[in-house]
């Protein structure tokens, strides 16, 4: 390392030159700048890569959209084409039903803020057709009613769970939320 100081005088101008230190080849334009990787970005950037594919978008509030992304935003909003809303029933919710059920619902076009998503990835186009494992396409009716059978039967045991822990002194964060 050199020890410079104020009053040394200035270095001489680098040669810029082609290789080897020859003069660069005139009528000749510069190199573009190598365009980086969609992976080298932690932000929305890398949603590059999967703009113009299906996805799947797991949301906040637990609902699954699946959709092609068309556009998407410094916040990740999403805007998705041709969207189907996939609700599923866990196997064993239906006495008579061992296996689980699921059921689409077209929804079209979709606009997601980038905060309530949880989790998307790309959808593999030689499975899309294919049921999930463990789950039958029953109709959207059945599908929605039992769906909505299990949320209440998850609410009221978190109710009572809730009930449970206050008698024994625990306070929850949420206890007065759940307790009305």
């Amino acid at each position: 390392m050199e020890n410079l100081t104020i009053s040394d005088p200035p270095p001489p101008p680098l040669q810029h030159g082609g290789p080897g230190g020859m003069p660069p080849v005139l009528g000749r334009a510069p190199p573009p700048p190598q365009q980086l990787p969609a992976q080298m970005f932690t932000t929305a950037a890398q949603l590059l890569d999967l703009t113009d594919k299906k996805l799947m978008v797991a949301l906040r509030d637990g609902r699954k959209l699946l959709g092609i992304l068309r556009s998407w935003d410094q916040f990740a909003n999403l805007v998705l084409q041709s969207t189907r809303e996939r609700i599923f029933v866990a196997p064993g919710t239906a006495p008579d039903q061992p296996r689980g059920l699921y059921a689409d619902i077209d929804r079209g076009l979709f606009l997601v803020r980038g905060e309530n998503v949880l989790l998307l990835g790309e959808i593999d186009l030689d499975k899309d057709d294919d049921a999930p494992p463990g789950y039958d396409l029953a109709e959207v009716e059945v599908v929605q009613n039992l769906s909505k059978q299990r949320k209440q039967q998850d609410k009221t045991k978190e109710k009572q769970k809730v009930k449970m822990l206050a008698k024994e002194g625990f306070e929850g964060e949420n206890l007065g939320e759940i307790l009305l």
